[in-house]
């Protein structure tokens, strides 16, 4: 499982970190204690599969992944990639087995590394907002509303991933795949003017 997102006090807590932030709590969902340093990336490695959060900064992610790639002799399917996605609204989750980049440079970066677009992702939602600017939006951070109901959010992801896990992939999107209901966007203003 690759969570994306960039290293960085700085973006902790932005939309476009929820990679990261569904990797470490799932790391301490399952007790998996501090992470090493291998592949380029933060890395655990627990009994049935390993976690890396790619130290690359988001539009270099393919290269941590397709160092773990080719260590642990993995095909496409064998990965799954999480991160955000403006297509859907908050916390919303859509878990695929293929697709384009959609226009995320994180996932891009995945596909051109690995060679296909067969890589199964579990994308999480952080919405849109109406002004256009989406380099402000996906960098900037959280309003209280949204930080709120992040915890509840990556218990979701978690839960998502443990499908993908023991499940086929049928079963587990059948799982995953359930609409929230949409929440109007609140406090845009503050968001757009977000540290970038």
């Amino acid at each position: 499982m690759v969570g994306l997102g960039n290293p960085g006090q700085e973006y902790v807590y932005t939309r476009h970190n929820l990679g990261w932030a569904a990797a470490d709590f799932l790391a301490q969902k399952r007790s998996l204690g501090r992470p090493t340093s291998k592949f380029r990336s933060e890395f655990w490695k627990d009994r049935d599969f390993i976690l890396i959060k790619p130290l690359t900064y988001m539009n270099l992610s393919g290269m941590a992944v397709r160092d773990a790639f080719d260590f642990y002799k993995m095909e496409p399917a064998d990965v799954l990639v999480v991160y955000d996605d403006m297509a859907l609204p908050y916390g919303q989750l859509r878990l695929r087995g293929k697709g384009s980049a959609g226009g995320h440079n994180g996932l891009a970066s995945v596909v051109s590394c690995l060679g296909t677009l067969e890589v199964p992702r579990l994308r999480i939602g952080i919405g849109n907002n109406a002004s256009g600017n989406k380099i402000g939006w996906v960098l900037g951070h959280l309003p209280d509303e949204d930080m709120k109901r992040l915890p509840d959010i990556l218990e979701s992801v978690a839960n998502g991933i443990e499908a993908w896990l023991s499940l086929d992939l049928e079963r587990a999107m059948s799982k995953v795949n359930v609409k929230t209901e949409k929440k109007p966007q609140e406090n845009e203003t503050k968001a757009q003017s977000a540290e970038q």
